[in-house]
């Protein structure tokens, strides 16, 4: 019998697929927010990858902010109380708060990634440095509201991520994601960072 894939290498592929297919000529794309049979049919975990990619995308808000500062793109202080509220939130929910800290360990980690891969970018060319500052609370109060569905969205979604089908559901809820979004490769990448945690069971 064919071993299940794991999410890891699941998602490799179709990240893989997803960075090679950036910038190709233009197709039609699925919309950024489907709804009703479209929603159903890019899986049952898409509000959850749909969710991770919009926080994916605000690290660039937060890069913006950082840059030029004492801010560091490591801030374990800030990470400490993020994953403590999830957790709380998770409990409030009748959630797994063990679970919910899992895959917020690895949402943090894309956060960075992203911080990273605009430092590197900036530093190499000074003509992409935003020319705006965002206010760096502002941003954090966005951040955690994504935070907040994000953990009802996975909530929501323990009986298919404890399911065999979870691999199935979450690669496509990905591959829907990245095209409907119209993720470059540094955002691609990064939302599979955020993720390979989704199907995973048992302790951290």
């Amino acid at each position: 019998m064919r071993p299940h894939p794991s999410p890891r290498h699941a998602l490799i592929a179709v990240l893989a697929a997803a960075v090679l297919a950036t910038g190709a000529t233009a197709a039609v794309a699925a919309p950024a927010a489907p709804a009703g049979p479209a929603r159903v049919q890019h899986g049952t975990l898409w509000p959850l990858v749909d969710l991770s990619a919009q926080r994916v995308l605000v690290a660039d808000e937060v890069a913006a902010a950082k840059w030029g500062t004492d801010s560091p793109i490591d801030d374990p202080a800030r990470e400490r109380e993020v994953l403590e509220a999830v957790a709380r939130q998770a409990e409030e929910l009748g959630a797994d708060p063990v679970a919910t800290s899992r895959i917020f360990r690895d949402q943090i980690e894309a956060g960075k990634a992203v911080q990273r891969g605009l430092y590197s970018r900036w530093d190499a060319d000074p003509s992409q440095v935003p020319t705006e500052r965002p206010d760096l609370d502002r941003v954090r109060l966005e951040i955690n509201r994504i935070n907040g569905e994000l953990v009802r969205a996975i909530a929501d979604s323990a009986a298919v991520r404890e399911s065999r089908s979870c691999v199935g559901h979450l690669t496509a809820g990905t591959a829907a994601v990245v095209h409907g979004r119209h993720l470059d490769p540094l955002h691609t990448v990064a939302l599979g960072r955020s993720l390979p945690s989704v199907c995973e069971r048992g302790a951290p």
